[in-house]
């Protein structure tokens, strides 16, 4: 069964940077072909969908929230999508998720705070 692991998550005061994780494994050769994304949900809000990804990494979508700051990519010879977050702001503090291959990880904290 696939299973998606998110890392890289902390506190960074704003303006910094932190870079998000997400591992597949399981049927892990289902990652290739499957496009990827990254969601967040902060506390009281909705979860909303901050960036995708297709399977081979060629096109992306963002947030307007985050376009020009985030950058998503991945590397399909280590079944991980990753989220560079740059610039970062005290509203980008959530829960964020990576979504795939019809699961959800569980989860890693990002807060931004000075």
């Amino acid at each position: 069964q696939v299973q998606l692991v998110e890392s890289g998550g902390g506190s960074v005061q704003p303006g910094g940077s932190l870079r998000l994780s997400c591992a597949a494994s399981g049927f892990a050769f289902a990652f290739s072909v499957n496009p990827m994304s990254w969601y967040r949900q902060a506390p009281g809000k909705e979860r909303e969908l901050v960036a995708a990804i297709n399977s081979v990494g060629g096109s992306t979508n963002y947030a307007d929230s985050v376009k020009g700051r985030f950058t998503i990519s991945r590397d399909n010879a280590k079944n991980t999508v990753y989220l560079q977050m740059n610039s970062l702001k005290p509203e980008d503090t959530a829960v964020y998720y990576c979504r795939g291959i019809g699961k959800w990880g569980p989860g890693t904290q990002v807060t931004v705070s000075s």
